[in-house]
This record gives C-alpha cells, structure tokens and sequence, in this order.
C-alpha cells in the first residue's frame, strides 16, 4: 500500500486543508509515513501571506526533489496551498520535478474527486483509519470579502463563503465520536460567519450543545464584527473559551486607513472595552505588523501605546513584507529593512515583558486545564490550556489525555504555568 507524507505551512486553515486531504487520501488506502523518504507521496502545503514563508517552503520542495533524484525513489511530490495558488504552473518551471500543482481554491473539489489521480497501488480499501485526535480545526468558511491592503488571502482564497451550519454540525460530531474533545472553528473572518438566520452566536450556541465536546474555540475575529451579542453568548456557554483573538496590525487610525481595517484606532480599544466589561478575565491576543508603507515613528509610538493600554496576553509581531497583487504593493516601501526589524524587536521585547506579567499574575490561582498530550522530551509533563489560551504543565504519571483538570499555579517559567493537581 502506498503511504503519505504531509509537510504544511502557514496559518490554521492550512493545517485543517492538510488534515482533509489526509483523510481523503487514507479513505483511499495510504498510509501515513513517518518520514519524508520513506514516503511515496510527499504533500507541501504552502503559505503565501509573507515572502519569508515562500523561501521557506520553496527551499524544502527543492530539498525533495533533489533527495528524490539523487536517490532515485519513485516517490510523487504535490505542491499545494496558496503559494500553488499563486503561482500556478509557474512553480513546476521554477522547481522542476514537482508532479502536481493544486491551489488553494481547488484543495476542496480536489479531495472530493480523487478517484483516477492517485498512485498506482492504492484502493478503497485497507488505508489508515483516521485516528482520533482531541483537537481539530474545521473551518466553517473560505476567502474573505474585507481586501485589507497588504493581505493576499483574497487573492488566493477567493470571496468569503460560508459552510452550511448543519455541515459544520456533522463534521464535528463525527469528530467527537473519534474521542474529538476541543474543537477550533476556522475562518478568514470567522465573525462574518452567515447560514441564512444562523451568524455566528448561533453557531456556537448549536456547536455547544454536541455531547462530549469539551471547549470550543474560534479564530480569526475582526474588530469591525466582533459584536456585543457575540461576546455575550461566548459569556452564556462555560464550553466556549474565553479567549478573543482581535488583529490590530497597527496603532495608527492613519495606517490602518493605508491598510484598508476599516476601524480606527479609538474603535478598537471600544472593543476592547467590550471584552474587558462583557468578559473580565478573557485573553485577549492579536496580529501586528511594523514597516507598513509610509508608518513614522509616531506611527509606530501609536502601536507601542496602543500595546501598552492594551496588554495583550500574547501577539503575533511581523515586519511588512510587499506581496505582488496586493494595493499596497503599488505603494513605495519606503520604511528601510533595519528600521522595520529595529521597531519590531521593540515591540517584541515589550509584549514578552507583558506576556510575563500575565503569567506571573496567575502563579497561586486555580485554573481548570485542558491537557491534550505529553511534552515532548518529558514522559511525566502534561501540557494544555486553561480556558483562555494560557499553557500548562503538570507532571503526573496517569494518562491524563482529553481531561479537564482542576490545577493551582505553582510558579511561572515566563511563558507558561507550572501547576500541580488539586
């Protein structure tokens, strides 16, 4: 039986994309391979939203078609996700060798309609089973509608486009019936979610109420949709983390016009007033970039208050990077390479100080975590979540997989909790 090997890239939905095909491909008779050169199908999901995650991905495909020359090994290597997208057929002339092109438009069809595509060897029958996993992404809608101007995903994904609620209700109880315990929820926009009356809010109120299903968790929100009522069912249900990922990208109202956000910065912080009345004790986490096109220093400044206001539990901080299609790609560059990089460091440096404070500020509480599997390296450590998106570890000689524990921090090591069970 021919077996599959997956290297993704990139975002969430990537690795929820990556978990489909696997599925697909499994249902038809492969194996999951442990190691790329034991495989006979190498699949690389690629990520475009930045140049660095492009070179990166490039650079393995070339590791593999090299090693499968150089060994000769009859082995297929799919490239799929944005970057096929993107660039289309363009990158079998780029990297010659690679056998199969699928953009990131086409994954769905693509692993709905494999039947005469696949290698010689694999049947219906036979293949891997899907294993049962505590947590899983299901995207509950493609694409995105907003254009921001430095984001690619438009372009890529295509129009945002909703999956029927009653879908999305089957995929997950199918999901738990395989031990699923928490489950995230994927979209581009995830807030704009719309199935006819059902937005969002309803949504989770329909996702909580599946037996067995421990905690359900959703990314990505816009500041532009992300509504009272919305915070309020999120406060209603205890299996609804309470933990609101809100991008910001800058904290100048001038840039984010430049970006196309359509909220300014005094809008933002009313949402995170929101949060903060509506769910006290919420995490609240965000995107960020430095070096947008034209931002000043006191651009810049407007971030670093905004951070400061604001204390994030933890950020995801990049450098602009300019991707061809975009609006902003015809605008100048003209924030220099060590400037971006200097102002990010800055940024970097302040949100760990914060990141630690938040942790510190835990050390002596209870907190019910989520343990999902075993640190690596650690046969005794457990790692998980409290209710936010706070990790982690207790150390505890029982197979605590999928459970709800009741733990006190003990101390922190910066970026997460050492705990003992109560």
């Amino acid at each position: 039986m021919p077996s599959v090997y997956f290297e993704t890239f990139g975002c969430q939905m990537n690795v929820a994309d990556s978990d489909m095909l696997a599925q697909a491909l499994f249902a038809k008779g492969y194996y999951s391979a442990s190691t790329s050169s034991d495989a006979d199908l190498i699949v690389v999901n690629t990520c475009s939203v930045r140049e660095r995650a492009e070179i990166r991905a490039k650079a393995r495909i070339k590791e593999y078609v090299n090693h499968r020359r150089k060994s000769h090994a009859a082995q297929e290597i799919w490239v799929v996700g944005c970057m096929a997208q993107r660039l289309g057929q363009s990158l079998r002339n780029e990297i010659p060798g690679i056998d199969r092109v699928i953009g990131s438009k086409d994954i769905v069809p693509f692993a709905q309609e494999m039947d005469g595509i696949l290698l010689a060897g694999a049947s219906d029958t036979g293949g891997e089973k899907f294993r049962g996993k505590l947590n899983a992404f299901v995207p509950i809608m493609r694409g995105c509608n907003n254009l921001c101007s430095y984001c690619i995903v438009p372009l890529v994904r295509g129009e945002e486009q909703s999956i029927p609620a009653i879908s999305i209700e089957n995929t997950v109880r199918s999901l738990v019936d395989t031990g699923l315990k928490e489950v995230t929820l994927l979209g581009q926009n995830v807030n704009s979610y719309h199935d006819g009356s059902t937005d969002l809010a309803g949504l989770l109120e329909k996702i909580q109420a599946i037996p067995g299903l421990a905690r359900i968790r959703f990314t990505t929100s816009h500041p532009k949709d992300c509504t009272d009522a919305l915070l309020q069912t999120i406060g209603r249900y205890p299996k609804l983390c309470k933990h609101i990922h809100l991008p910001v990208q800058s904290g100048s109202t001038r840039i984010l016009e430049k970006m196309n956000r359509k909220y300014t910065r005094e809008t933002y912080l009313q949402r995170i007033d929101a949060i903060r009345r509506i769910l006290p004790n919420a995490d609240i986490t965000t995107d960020v970039m430095t070096g947008f096109p034209t931002e000043s220093d006191e651009d810049f400044s407007d971030t670093v208050s905004l951070f400061k206001k604001v204390h994030f539990t933890a950020a995801f901080m990049f450098a602009y990077s300019k991707r061809d299609g975009t609006v902003a790609a015809a605008l100048n560059d003209d924030v220099p390479v060590d400037i971006k990089k200097e102002r990010l460091a800055r940024l970097i440096d302040l949100q760990t100080a914060i990141t630690k404070d938040h942790y510190s500020s835990m050390v002596r509480k209870d907190l019910e975590v989520l343990f999902l599997e075993r640190q690596r390296g650690g046969e005794k450590l457990w790692t998980g979540q409290d209710n936010g998106c706070k990790r982690s570890v207790l150390s505890c000689n029982e197979n605590i997989a999928g459970m709800i524990l009741r733990v006190r921090a003990l101390h922190s090591s910066g970026m997460t909790l050492i705990t003992e069970r109560i």
